[in-house]
């Protein structure tokens, strides 16, 4: 059923990005801004055709890659224990690349766009809704904290992820504190990535003291 609503609503994505990039094309500058720097500075430009492959190109891409890589899972590492939080993700990474499409066709066409502050809060959606669910991610290699410790063990992996969920919805609403508060865009950056290694540090942790417990009981 999850499957089904993702390729729809995928579909769907898809069909409005383009839809907005044909209606802002007669609008559209021959080079169109695709990058900018920490202060919202336009700093990377490239042809207005260009939308169509970072839009609709990308969001095609990973919608097909989502629904492949079930198919290529080895033995025990399947994804359908979590199928619908499997889907759900990728469905919000897909959101998330609408809405930046969104962002550079508005700006493309003269709309007086913050892009300092409208792509963050965006990525700090993404880490509140992509983290709620992220304790029902079970052992894959596509999905979640995937480190030599987590894949080892189905006990940190487990632990490690209930962390991690925590940790992505406190640093989204960390973001938008800080969003809110107008700090500089570069400060931004460390509630939008510090959580990473943090969650990687504690699965190391966590691994070493299911090893140190269970070098006791055998003593």
């Amino acid at each position: 059923m999850m499957k089904a609503r993702f390729i729809v609503l995928g579909l769907l994505m898809i069909a409005a990005v383009s839809a907005a990039i044909v209606y802002a094309w007669p609008q559209l500058p021959e080079l169109v801004a695709v990058h900018w720097n920490w202060r919202g500075e336009a700093d990377g430009y490239a042809p207005r055709a260009v939308p169509w492959l970072l839009g609709p190109g990308v969001m095609a891409f990973i919608m097909l890659l989502a629904l492949l890589l079930p198919s290529l899972s080895p033995r025990h590492h399947e994804v359908e224990p979590f199928e619908a939080t499997y889907y759900y993700n990728f469905g919000v990474g897909l959101l998330l690349l609408a809405y930046v499409q969104c962002l550079v066709l508005a700006s493309a066409i003269g709309m007086a766009v913050p892009i300092d502050r409208a792509v963050p809060a965006g990525l700090f959606v993404m880490l509140v809704l992509a983290g709620n669910p992220m304790g029902k991610v079970r052992r894959n290699f596509y999905l979640g904290i995937r480190t030599p410790w987590t894949l080892s063990n189905e006990r940190v992996w487990y632990v490690t992820h209930r962390f991690a969920a925590r940790l992505m919805v406190g640093s989204g609403l960390l973001g938008f504190f800080m969003l809110a508060a107008g700090v500089p865009g570069w400060l931004l950056l460390v509630p939008a990535i510090a959580w990473v290694p943090v969650a990687v540090l504690y699965s190391l942790l966590q691994y070493k003291r299911l090893y140190i417990r269970s070098q006791g009981e055998e003593q």
